[in-house]
């Protein structure tokens, strides 16, 4: 582990490998597994660029293209001992996630901030259940802005250690008089929703059953840690994308359809004092047995 400012290194347990194809033998299906040693990092702007810009793509879906990704990329490599990447083969690769902090107020002049402030500002009131956050985007609130993805395959053990690692640089950097003294956090992330698959539609267009409807499907988290923070939340609720756009979606998305997944958008409303206990319940929810 290669980290800044970190001042109680020893808190931190490192996530275990994923599981060997031995340790899940009693499934049906036969699944190929390797052990790989997960280490975390400070961000790199001469390496970090092009890992950053994908899973930031990957984290705002379909609605990427709204935003100039590669200026948000740079904003978040311009504070390297914020947040983490994490990576497999050393620090000159490509980053398999990352985790950072945006204070929206500090950098509210730069065109990307404005633009992602007005879309978290019209998603907000697209739900009654994010209503809090639409009245806080517009005053002088002191908004940390959480971003965290990971590839699909990586596991979310790695989770509590960076947001751990997260708080304790959060307060390091408020010691030096850094503009990251918060009164909330916001994490963006993404939930899915079961939808009739499209393929089982095509082969029985008249017999296939709905998954019921929208009001009542049951709401599911890609990052399993999200489901937590919400326990912790001020607001927090799902929203549609902007640019899903049904015949002319992503290749991405219409795969999604296919088997009958509906990703969307997601924000996590936390007050700042309530934060670090989120956290500590994400290690506790996510360690791995004894």
């Amino acid at each position: 582990m290669v980290k800044k400012r970190i001042r109680d290194p020893e808190v931190l347990e490192d996530a275990p490998p994923a599981k060997t194809e031995a340790e899940d033998s009693g499934s049906d299906d036969d699944v190929d597994m390797v052990n790989v040693d997960f280490e975390w990092f400070n961000f790199k702007p001469d390496i970090d660029f092009h890992g950053v810009k994908n899973l930031l793509r990957q984290l705002f879906d379909v609605d990427s293209q709204l935003f100039d990704l590669s200026a948000l990329t740079d904003l978040i490599l311009s504070q390297p001992t914020v947040g983490s990447t994490v990576k497999v083969d050393g620090e000159d690769t490509d980053a398999y996630a990352f985790l950072t902090i945006l204070n929206l107020h500090e950098h509210r002049e730069m065109k990307v901030i404005k633009d992602l402030t007005a879309y978290l500002a019209q998603k907000s009131k697209s739900s009654q259940a994010l209503a809090p956050l639409s009245s806080l985007l517009a005053s002088s609130s002191q908004i940390g802005l959480v971003l965290a993805e990971r590839l699909i395959n990586v596991p979310s053990e790695i989770s509590p250690p960076m947001y751990t690692m997260l708080i304790d640089e959060i307060e390091a950097a408020v010691e030096d008089k850094e503009p990251y003294e918060f009164t909330h956090y916001l994490i963006i992330s993404k939930t899915y929703q079961e939808i009739a698959s499209a393929l089982d539609e095509e082969d029985a267009p008249r017999t296939k059953k709905s998954k019921g409807s929208k009001a009542n499907r049951e709401t599911f988290y890609f990052h399993p840690e999200d489901e937590v923070l919400q326990r912790h939340a001020l607001a927090s609720g799902s929203f549609e994308y902007t640019k899903d756009e049904g015949e002319g979606m992503a290749d991405s998305k219409r795969a999604f359809s296919d088997m009958g997944i509906k990703p969307q958008g997601s924000m996590i409303l936390i007050e700042a004092g309530n934060f670090e206990g989120a956290v500590k319940a994400i290690g506790k929810y996510l360690s791995p047995p004894q």
